[in-house]
């Protein structure tokens, strides 16, 4: 890994209860990621560094993100809905801030009692952390050993999953990087226009990808959607929701897993139980 100075997890844990607070006391973990990184002045080069560019796209900071939620999620800080939105507990709301030393202590040994895989050194506090492969690490990988129009359909299926309808993949050449039109209905009584594109892409999506879109959409739709198996810079971002311009909503590859996740799309969750053995000392005695 380059040497990039990125702040360890245990660092960012007091950010994240600071943006949580900002955003009302929830958020999705991209609104979290974009607070965090915003009060940390991280740089576009600390946040476009991908973890193991051999086992997907996720970024380090997201990595180190996901750990620090973890973490205070283990702690009584934070929950999690099955949607994918994090919010403080009513502990985390009444905390201004945590001592991460006793995180680390107190969750690492819970760790240890419920005798689970995860050992100690699983993430350090340095920039040579490990981690076993992810599901998501798994999605990411099938998702680009898909040929691009399967991958334009499969966006195209998602789409029609989450409401939208007369969805249909234009992809044609010279069109702006249009790859698609849709409607989107709002409670059977609104409508909009909606183009989208498809960036099956490692490398983090810029601004002028933003721009061009853009361009291409005047006058044609409502709104815009771009979907990445990677990341947004900040500019990106930034110029995705320009004062005065269209807005064009944007899915990183964070975003696209969680939502093939939540449909059901190739991906197939099980509830896999747990043996827990205990010992009735009171039986032996009675003997």
């Amino acid at each position: 890994m380059p040497d990039i100075s990125i702040p360890t997890f245990d660092f960012m844990m007091n950010p994240v209860i600071q943006a949580l607070k900002r955003l009302g006391g929830s958020g999705t973990v991209a609104e979290i990621g974009y607070e965090v990184a915003s009060d940390l002045q991280l740089s576009d080069e600390q946040l476009e560094l991908i973890h193991d560019p051999n086992k997907g796209t996720t970024t380090e900071i997201e990595y180190r993100l996901a750990w620090t939620r973890t973490y205070l999620k283990d702690y009584g800080i934070l929950e999690n809905s099955r949607r994918g939105v994090w919010a403080l507990t009513p502990m985390g709301q009444a905390a201004d801030s945590v001592d991460s030393t006793e995180v680390k202590r107190f969750v690492r040994g819970r760790y240890k009692q419920r005798d689970t895989e995860l050992q100690e050194d699983a993430i350090t506090d340095t920039n040579g952390s490990e981690s076993s492969p992810s599901w998501r690490d798994d999605l990411i990988k099938a998702l680009f050993e898909m040929e691009p129009d399967a991958f334009e359909r499969l966006v195209q299926r998602m789409l029609r999953e989450s409401g939208f309808i007369q969805v249909e993949v234009t992809g044609r050449a010279g069109d702006g990087g249009i790859d698609g039109t849709g409607i989107m209905r709002l409670g059977g009584l609104l409508s909009f226009h909606v183009l989208f594109q498809c960036k099956r892409w490692q490398a983090p999506v810029g601004a002028s990808i933003v721009r061009d879109f853009r361009g291409a959409m005047v006058g044609r739709a409502d709104k815009g959607l771009i979907v990445t198996t990677g990341t947004f810079t900040k500019d990106a971002v930034r110029e995705a929701t320009r004062d005065g311009a269209p807005a064009i909503d944007l899915v990183d590859g964070e975003q696209l897993v969680d939502k093939l996740k939540e449909l059901e799309l190739g991906v197939k969750t099980e509830i896999v139980p747990v043996e827990k053995v205990s010992i009735d000392k009171d039986w032996f005695l009675g003997i």
